[in-house]
């Protein structure tokens, strides 16, 4: 066994074999140790150039956003408990449903997952009451189709624009393709979907591969569709898409709702706490630097935001601390004015109207 290295190595007990995340921030090629797939929940073989190559989070198309989220992938304090359960759906080819309170960095941990195993950019997928398993799939403009085919006609145009640029996959199809590492999923808040979707996803999860009609119409052979992902295209044979890799699903809950059984045990389930005053300690290091202009007031509010969670029950989340911190290290913490700022305002806590 190995000593981890990284921002969180005090946090960290000695790396286990079996482990490929092993929750130091530092991207590294472990998930070529990936082992095989189990039998159960093998889809099929794949030629070598028929699989797909994720692109790299830091493209040239990275947007400012995107790269925020690269630092907080970077710097994410993962504790053993996380790193185990991340292991555990890596290898067994499962979900991993993460439930825990708001801000506590649930859906962080993908980010990070993806970040250390150099998997690409997060496929994400925003959940609402109105979200359907349609929508996570495929997107397709019929109308934008039939509009441009009058004009073709009014055009005497010949020919037929290809259909792929109607129909777009989304994050859950794109996620399904047959890429050649697992692309990372984010399913962000699955606690607020229809009663039913939860259940739906499960036919996808089982059967590794789900079919567009609008292309199964068109015939056998392969035809070209975007994707989710920046400039993406890929090739959809005979209307269906079919997975080489299981994706690495992160599915995250604020604990609002009850799942169905069948749901729940195809899935590794991971509760989420409210980090301690040590992993608080190294998240700040980690984003503000370990030398603050203001040692004292980094340690008097680290105190009053644990206080307030644990004697008053507070719900607040981890980058209010960081928000309130930043803003006592510009001179906010040297006045009773901009103290009460800081702490009545910057770490007000979510539950408060």
């Amino acid at each position: 066994m190995n000593s981890p290295t990284g921002a969180n190595e005090e946090t960290v007990t000695p790396q286990e074999d079996w482990w490929i995340y092993r929750g130091t921030g530092t991207p590294h090629p472990g998930i070529k140790n990936l082992p095989d797939t189990p039998a159960w929940r093998s889809f099929g073989e794949f030629a070598q150039d028929k699989l797909l190559t994720a692109p790299s989070e830091t493209s040239a198309a990275a947007t400012a956003r995107r790269l925020g989220r690269l630092h907080q992938a970077a710097t994410y304090q993962a504790d053993v408990k996380e790193i185990q359960l991340v292991n555990l759906a890596l290898h067994l080819r499962r979900p991993l449903l993460i439930t825990g309170k708001p801000g506590v960095g649930k859906s962080t941990l993908a980010y990070a997952v993806a970040h250390e195993l150099q998997l690409g950019p997060v496929l994400r997928w925003s959940i609402t009451s109105r979200s359907t398993l349609r929508e996570g799939l495929y997107a397709y403009d019929a109308i934008g189709r039939l509009h441009d085919a009058g004009v073709r006609s009014s055009t005497k145009a010949t020919e037929e624009p290809a259909i792929g640029k109607y129909l777009r996959l989304g994050p859950l199809g794109t996620a399904f393709l047959p890429w050649r590492q697992p692309r990372v999923l984010l399913i962000d808040e699955i606690d607020k979907s229809d009663i039913d979707l939860p259940n739906d996803l499960l036919n996808v999860f089982e059967e590794g591969q789900y079919d567009v009609p609008e292309l199964s119409r068109l015939g056998p052979g392969p035809l070209t569709v975007m994707t989710t992902d920046d400039k993406g295209t890929a090739q959809v044979t005979d209307g269906t898409v079919r997975c080489a890799q299981f994706p690495f699903v992160v599915l995250t809950s604020n604990a609002e709702r009850e799942f169905p059984a069948a749901f729940l045990r195809r899935c590794v389930r991971l509760e989420v706490q409210p980090p301690d005053e040590h992993r608080l300690a190294a998240m700040v290091a980690a984003h503000l630097g370990g030398d603050a202009p203001a040692a004292s007031a980094r340690t008097e509010l680290i105190t009053e935001f644990l206080r307030r969670q644990r004697e008053e029950g507070a719900a607040l989340a981890n980058d209010q601390l960081l928000n309130a911190l930043l803003m006592a290290e510009r001179g906010l913490w040297e006045s009773d004015a901009g103290r009460q700022i800081v702490t009545d305002v910057l770490l007000r806590p979510l539950s408060d109207g």
